[in-house]
């Protein structure tokens, strides 16, 4: 995959012979961030607020939307069983949009995940594609390994939590580290531009986007 931005920057440091030195390092992102279509708005204004501060250090994002895609689930069928995936470079089944995602992905330094709260919980679209990247990462675990993660919801009244920690729990167990910011990952919201008025909540996403901008930088030192 080509990435959409690359930022080469000069630093110094100090080496053990306490000799200044002076280096050139590449820094590359590709933010992918998934958010079901009926909560676009509200998803949006988050997911562009974040943006905002990862564009600001030269980190380049891309925006996935999950209903712009055709993502078909884990399925037993033409010979293939439940782990088939195990030692492979990406999916088994390539008749769908996730094998081309799951490409971006390994090229990725980094991933952001967000859906809106349906029933309590993340959109039917996102748990089909957390299903398809839990399996596929496990044959393939240095895709998502040590990379830094975040997950963010829009929620109306409840469920907020265990959206957030649905997709937390996929990045934890793929060895990612997460990010967080200076409280929960998540913003209240009904109608288009309700999100504007949480104030802590809006507060957080730009945190966010600075809190992955800088994780970044130190992984690539």
């Amino acid at each position: 995959m080509k990435l959409l931005f690359t930022y080469r920057k000069k630093y110094s440091y100090y080496d053990e012979r306490y000799c200044i030195k002076e280096v050139e390092y590449f820094i590359e992102l590709t933010v992918l961030f998934f958010f079901c279509l009926i909560n676009k708005s509200l998803l949006a204004i988050i997911i562009h607020t974040i943006f905002e501060k990862l564009e600001k250090e030269a980190i380049s994002t891309e925006l996935i939307q999950l209903p712009d895609v055709h993502i078909k689930p884990c399925r037993i069928t033409q010979g293939k069983d439940c782990l088939a995936c195990m030692g492979k470079d990406n999916c088994v089944f390539k008749d769908d949009d996730f094998y081309e995602i799951f490409e971006k992905i390994k090229e990725a330094d980094g991933l952001i995940l967000g859906s809106p709260v349906y029933g309590v919980d993340i959109s039917a679209e996102m748990k089909i594609f957390l299903d398809r990247l839990g399996l596929a990462s496990i044959g393939n675990p240095d895709a998502l390994r040590h990379k830094p993660g975040a997950a963010v919801c829009a929620v109306r009244r409840a469920g907020g939590m265990n959206t957030v920690n649905t997709m937390n729990n996929v990045m934890l167990f793929r060895e990612m580290f997460l990010v967080g910011s200076t409280y929960w990952n998540m913003v209240y919201g009904k109608d288009i531009g309700d999100v504007l008025k949480d104030d802590e909540g809006m507060a957080n996403m730009r945190n966010i986007g600075q809190n992955m901008a800088w994780h970044i930088k130190q992984l690539w030192k």
